[in-house]
């Protein structure tokens, strides 16, 4: 039987919550405006970068927004080439992708990073040959939209009732509903349990140790 983990990356596999703020404030100079406070950025980590900037911004128009989101792009990139991004992996992600993989499970990704981000973070970790699905910003709507997770299903041959979506985020969780798949949180990143829950999740895991245990029992 096919089952298949689809994982975030920003808040669940990875902390880049110093890159995020780094860049967004970066941005809104760029544009000669005030940076949203540190917590109302790292609210909308999840989502695509233009719907980010709807909602950080919501007084700019359409050409606004999306000239803000190529300067996070370009502050993003100008970082990584002078080697100040930090995204390291949350405790127990390494050992647990693998202890799944060895339990049977397929794994993919659907994140607001663009293909280009995602492909640099996983390498870099020494984890892309996990995953069997990668899903970005690039080509699907914003979450909670569920275009990318139904593209992970299609990709790694498995419907719904075989899906799980991990998440850090209320958005994750409202794709997985969307898309008909179980949703499970976790409780180290950007969104509170109560939240996660309050959005679909069934189970909020505490750590990765936690979540291998929520996997077994569905």
């Amino acid at each position: 039987m096919i089952r298949l983990a689809v994982f975030d990356c920003d808040g669940t596999l990875v902390d880049s919550q110093a890159n995020i703020l780094r860049a967004m404030e970066h941005s809104f100079a760029d544009h000669r405006l005030d940076p949203p406070c540190r917590h109302a950025t790292r609210r909308i980590v999840g989502l695509s970068l233009h719907e980010a900037m709807q909602v950080l911004h919501p007084d700019g128009d359409d050409h606004l927004h999306r000239s803000m989101t190529e300067s996070f792009k370009g502050a993003f990139q100008g970082l990584r080439a002078q080697g100040m991004i930090a995204e390291p992996l949350y405790p127990g992600v390494a050992e647990g992708l693998a202890a799944l993989s060895a339990r049977g499970w397929l794994l993919g990704v659907a994140t607001g990073k663009s293909d280009r981000g995602l492909a640099l973070c996983l390498q870099h970790h020494g984890i892309a040959a996990q995953f069997v699905t990668l899903q970005t910003a690039d080509r699907h709507p914003s979450k909670p939209h569920p275009a990318m997770l139904a593209a992970a299903m299609a990709e790694a041959g498995a419907d719904p009732a075989q899906t799980v979506m991990i998440g850090d985020t209320s958005f994750d969780m409202e794709m997985a509903v969307a898309a008909g798949a179980t949703a499970i949180g976790v409780d180290w990143g950007y969104h509170d349990a109560e939240e996660l829950t309050e959005a679909g999740a069934r189970h909020v895991a505490l750590d990765f140790a936690d979540l291998l245990n929520r996997l077994e029992d569905l």
